[in-house]
């Protein structure tokens, strides 16, 4: 009978852990006022528009849209806007992003079209005092403190720019909770466990379920909608209030699962 009752405890204990390691911030009725907007999954592109290009962030603010993009640090220190460290899918180059320079980075173009990889000084005068952004940050390397500190000063000079941060690496949600805890920070997600991306599995175990939320206490969870269902995003919803975006949404009918769940929409090849 004691033996049951020891390991009732610690069974209890281990949960309680648990469920406070997926502890985030309680959003506010508004969400920051980014609650408003469905977010164009690197701009609104398709149709001879190539993902994250200038063409592709104006078609969002011109169709009244926010839009997610992602940063990267170039070779020179250049804060680059592309999805891949990899610039071969997007620009036909053998070479990583973190190799290049600048110089080297404005000879390529995106997709076989005219348009060239852009920068993001160049991508927020588009947005500020319209519509707003999410902003992931792509660190490799452990460059995560470089890349924050880059962006975050940057961002700091568009006063009328709505935003908020998100990245999978929790390194990037602790150094914005130490360094810039006014910016609304998000943790990005999905099912680690199926597909690894070369993580180790206590690693990919960790990210899959928030369990590192306990330190980096982010505003947003945002979670891959095909694995939306996992408990630790419900917990962490309906136990702490926590903000959910949903990605990527290809669909109406997936747009309105999402949002009749109260998630935000980070979204593409359709039009919520």
């Amino acid at each position: 009978m004691k033996t049951v009752l020891i390991v009732i405890i610690a069974i209890a204990l281990l949960l309680a852990l648990w469920v406070l390691s997926v502890r985030g911030k309680r959003k506010k009725a508004d969400f920051f006022g980014l609650a408003a907007y469905p977010y164009a999954h690197r701009g609104l592109h398709g149709e001879g528009v190539p993902e994250n290009s200038l063409q592709a962030f104006r078609l969002a603010v011109e169709n009244g849209y926010g839009a997610e993009l992602d940063v990267h640090l170039s070779k020179d220190g250049r804060l680059v806007v592309m999805h891949d460290e990899s610039l071969k899918r997007t620009a036909g180059a053998e070479r990583n992003i973190g190799d290049c320079t600048a110089a080297e980075l404005n000879e390529l173009r995106l997709e076989g079209t005219a348009q060239k990889i852009p920068y993001l000084e160049e991508v927020l005068p588009i947005f500020a005092g319209k519509t707003p952004l999410v902003i992931e940050l792509k660190p490799v390397n452990g460059n995560h403190a470089k890349l924050c500190e880059k962006v975050c000063a940057m961002l700091k000079e568009y006063p009328t720019l709505q935003f908020c941060i998100e990245s999978f690496d929790p390194r990037v949600l602790l150094w914005l909770k130490r360094h810039a805890p006014e910016i609304v920070r998000g943790q990005l997600s999905c099912n680690f466990l199926r597909d690894r991306n070369g993580l180790v599995l206590p690693l990919a175990l960790l990210l899959t379920e928030l369990s590192l939320n306990f330190l980096t206490v982010p505003h947003f969870v945002a979670y891959k909608f095909a694995d939306r269902k996992r408990l630790s995003l419900r917990v962490c919803k309906k136990l702490w209030g926590v903000q959910e975006f949903s990605w990527t949404i290809r669909s109406l009918e997936e747009a309105k699962t999402a949002s009749d769940d109260g998630a935000l929409l980070i979204f593409e090849h359709c039009r919520p």
